[in-house]
């Protein structure tokens, strides 16, 4: 096994110095290259330190247009960034941008480096900012954490040797390894077209690709016929981390889409939530969403900060939440794919939806939900506690579930063909019916058999056939459940 770079992405508000940071760290490792050229079209680019006591001395970076391409990688299953920077305007502190930028990195369960920029001019002030990150559980050394902490000038470089320096040591507990013997593994971060044909720009973390390699991408067989390095060069093989353009598609990949050697089943995405137009949360709402931990996650986004203090003082004590973010301002493109990537429900307090947001959020499969009244988002948010604990006592109390294959009458009854799934069913059970997870109605099992003989019990793996009394509308497909 061989050390690989560590791969970072930088997040943080608008104007907080993003830019400014990449260019200075860009410019100190260009040689006889023009500034600029592939590397900005790439994405992506590796440079190398003057550090030699760690096992590797390069450091990869993401070039995105932050937390929203962030996101949009990991909702597609692509775990590209090894370690985020959090980056802040030493002057303006916490924003808006920046609080959304802690619950992206939060979400993504990575090392992270607070940055605080602009510190060669006077009114910058690092203890502020790191008491205001207190109030979003970001908890810095010196404050009560562990949570790193570099101060910088991305117009000077003074401390950026520093946070260099930081990165690898973080990178060293993280022991970052490779095998060039392993099937590649790497990852889409853009796409596009030129005279080239369709190029995409991916980062590799595992094994190696060669010029004329077959590779795949979810169903796309493809033939590598160039690969160009962060430095415009043709190169005949990639090795973790580089950062590359690869040609040879039929077709345009999805950004996050995995490059891999073996021909596998299309990547997964999260599960998909259903849209709906409708205000009021419901059962059948919760039952969709995945709830971690027996909490139910979401997104609110309000119209103005004293509304974001109201409605987080009413919900502090319900413990069935997770709010994965709570911000002012409407509800965007960011939002969407942050609610992808954690399985959320997102939330507006008088606050639009853009169109941009609301298409995405269809196709998505996402769920909004609006309310203009607070006591009416708060009454239906805190009703979630009384949803989830419904749903947690038909998990506890099911005795046994089987799914309906067929129906036929004899002798003037009509009879149910099940298979049994889970646990296990007995005559004279109340019985509940589910079809595509949505309650339906309730009943008896009144006669069970199995093979023409009556029986008392039928257990997992098992078929009977049953009748029902009251009979209800039962078709193929529809799930019984029988609740102790």
């Amino acid at each position: 096994m061989s050390s690989r770079p560590p791969i970072v992405a930088i997040l943080g508000h608008v104007d907080h110095g993003k830019t400014t940071l990449l260019d200075y760290i860009r410019k100190s490792n260009i040689t006889d290259r023009e500034y600029g050229g592939i590397t900005q079209k790439i994405g992506a680019y590796e440079i190398t330190t003057n550090f030699k006591d760690y096992k590797t001395n390069k450091i990869t970076f993401i070039d995105t247009p932050g937390h929203e391409a962030f996101t949009k990688l990991r909702a597609r299953g692509a775990n590209v960034a090894d370690i985020a920077l959090l980056l802040i305007d030493g002057k303006d502190s916490v924003m808006p941008q920046t609080e959304e930028s802690i619950s992206h990195i939060k979400a993504a369960g990575i090392p992270f480096i607070v940055v605080i920029n602009k510190i060669d001019l006077p009114e910058t002030n690092p203890d502020k900012v790191k008491n205001d990150l207190l109030k979003y559980e970001v908890m810095t050394e010196g404050k009560g954490g562990d949570v790193p902490v570099a101060l910088v000038s991305a117009k000077t470089g003074k401390g950026i040797n520093e946070l260099l320096e930081t990165i690898l040591f973080i990178a060293s507990d993280l022991k970052l390894t490779y095998d060039e013997k392993n099937p590649a593994t790497a990852y889409i971060i853009e796409t596009k077209k030129d005279r080239r044909g369709i190029v995409a720009s991916a980062i590799i973390k595992d094994g190696s690709i060669k010029i004329a390699d077959v590779v795949y991408t979810n169903d796309q067989k493809i033939k590598v016929k160039s690969l160009i390095n962060d430095l415009g060069k043709n190169v005949t093989q990639v090795i973790p981390a580089n950062p590359f353009e690869i040609t040879g598609f039929n077709e345009m990949p999805e950004v996050g889409s995995m490059i891999k050697q073996q021909l596998t089943e299309k990547i997964a995405t999260p599960d998909a939530l259903p849209s709906t137009p409708s205000i009021a949360l419901t059962l059948e709402d919760v039952l969709k969403v995945e709830v971690v931990e027996k909490r139910l996650p979401a997104i609110i986004k309000a119209d103005s900060q004293g509304s974001v203090e109201a409605i987080k003082n009413s919900l502090k004590n319900n413990t069935n939440l997770n709010i994965v973010l709570i911000a002012v301002g409407e509800i965007n493109k960011s939002d969407i794919f942050l609610a992808k990537a954690t399985k959320s429900i997102i939330i507006g307090f008088t606050v639009k939806t853009s169109h941009e947001a609301e298409s995405l959020a269809k196709q998505e499969k996402v769920i909004i939900k609006s309310y203009q009244i607070i006591y009416e988002l708060l009454d239906e948010l805190n009703e979630v506690a009384n949803l989830i604990k419904e749903k947690e006592e038909k998990e506890k109390n099911l005795k046994g579930e089987a799914q309906i294959l067929a129906n036929f009458v004899i002798e003037g009854e009509k009879i149910f063909g099940v298979n049994v799934t889970k646990g296990k069913i007995n005559l004279g059970d109340e019985i509940e019916v589910f079809r595509k997870n949505k309650p339906i109605g309730k009943t008896k099992l009144v006669s069970l058999k199995v093979r023409a003989k009556t029986v008392n019990e039928v257990k997992k793996g098992q078929e009977a056939g049953m009748i029902f009394g009251p009979p209800l509308d039962f078709v193929v497909g529809d799930v019984i459940k029988s609740i102790l």
